[in-house]
């Protein structure tokens, strides 16, 4: 198993976006020829990082085994027992894979050959992938879920992926490497060596939330794009979840130092080739700068053309200062949000001043009443009115007299 995983990782190491959604938790779609060592590979991954896993081949089961079996229990609600009631009701009982998974905590939960389940059976995958719910039981949000398919032309009696379930992963494509595999069978095979994930490596969640809705924002067409083609609904394509799921496997690329490769890899694999490209040359573009400078320094903020670009920089500083509120900090922020509104950007910096705003009455010596952020929020002060009554009678600019 070794062998093969080390084989597959040495061509564009796939292994590393492979690593990066199961310590992520994004259920991760690997593609492939028959024969290249997909289970292999992801056996292999399991166990460098130190997780069980639970292989169940999807083309065998039903959809019960999935959805649970259905069984006659006298363990009754609270509405029943208050009632004095002794009828049996039905539950639905999990299969033991599911009950061992549960019983670890975490894990990998493996659906090998997954396009040669039928419909019914893929529909009863919908909640396992999404919710990691079997039956009536929550596996938990440290089992991440794992699946291998060839294409459908080399199933043995494949079926093109249904679109709802398509959309729940993040899609890898993966081939073997003849060198790389000449080289192990000569000189041995090293075990996957997979990047690790910082435990706080979700922190950076919200900053690339925000890359995504200013990319989204600029191309709100890309929002939600169903393919036109049946066989291509069962690979990656844009949607709002699969989106919010670029943004965290964006965030867990980074935070793992993981290369541009890596990157791109993860973001086509949750929203698709054409999109990802996009978003990427976008944020390239952007050259956004640093909001914890902006914050120490907010004076050298000047609004320019791009409202996409601007969208992004106050949402992003606004995301800084309340991470480690105080005073100076939301002082700096509206400083940042006035001069984009004095530019003829407070249209723009409405949604981020909002947010902002909200915090106003939480926190302890931060109000509309400084006289530093009531002089920043005059092109806001309609808007945030809603927050607080006094705004609306702030003195506002005086018009020339003609």
């Amino acid at each position: 198993m070794v062998a093969i995983a080390t084989c597959l990782e040495a061509k564009v190491n796939y292994v590393e976006p492979l690593a990066i959604c199961v310590q992520a938790r994004a259920p991760v779609l690997l593609w492939g020829a028959p024969g290249i060592g997909k289970s292999a590979a992801i056996a292999a991954l399991a166990r460098a990082l130190g997780e069980p896993c639970e292989t169940v081949i999807a083309s065998i089961r039903e959809p019960s085994d999935f959805a649970g079996l259905p069984v006659i229990t006298h363990d009754h609600d609270a509405l029943d027992r208050a009632a004095g009631a002794d009828v049996p009701c039905v539950a639905l009982a999990p299969p033991s894979w599911a009950l061992r998974l549960r019983a670890a905590g975490r894990g990998l939960l493996f659906l090998d050959e997954i396009n040669t389940a039928p419909p019914a059976t893929q529909a009863a995958l919908l909640r396992v992938v999404l919710e990691r719910t079997v039956g009536d039981i929550a596996l938990g949000p440290d089992v991440a879920v794992v699946a291998a398919a060839n294409a459908a032309e080399d199933a043995a009696g494949g079926w093109d992926l249904a679109a709802p379930l398509a959309n729940r992963f993040t899609h890898l494509q993966c081939s073997a490497d003849p060198s790389a595999w000449i080289d192990g069978t000569i000189s041995g095979w090293p075990p996957p060596r997979p990047k690790k994930l910082p435990e706080s490596w979700r922190g950076g969640v919200p900053a690339m939330q925000l890359v995504v809705a200013g990319f989204v924002r600029k191309m709100p067409h890309l929002l939600h794009c169903l393919p036109k083609e049946e066989s291509q609904r069962g690979r990656a394509w844009p949607s709002p979840r699969s989106w919010t799921m670029a943004a965290t496997l964006l965030a867990a690329s980074k935070a793992a130092g993981a290369s541009l490769d890596t990157e791109m890899a993860l973001v086509s694999g949750a929203v698709g080739d054409g999109a990802a490209l996009q978003l990427i040359e976008w944020q390239r573009a952007l050259d956004l700068p640093d909001p914890e400078d902006l914050l120490r320094d907010p004076s050298s903020y000047s609004p320019d053309d791009r409202d996409d670009r601007t969208f992004v920089v106050l949402s992003s500083v606004v995301q800084a200062a309340l991470s480690k509120l105080d005073v100076a900090r939301w002082r700096a922020a509206w400083h940042v949000l006035g001069a984009a509104g004095r530019g003829k950007k407070s249209d723009i910096g409405a949604v981020p001043a909002r947010k902002l705003a909200e915090v106003q009455s939480h926190a302890p010596g931060i109000s509309f009443a400084d006289p530093v952020v009531a002089e920043q929020l005059r092109p806001y002060a309609d808007m945030l009115a809603t927050y607080d009554s006094t705004i609306k009678s702030q003195p506002q600019p005086q018009k020339a007299k003609a």
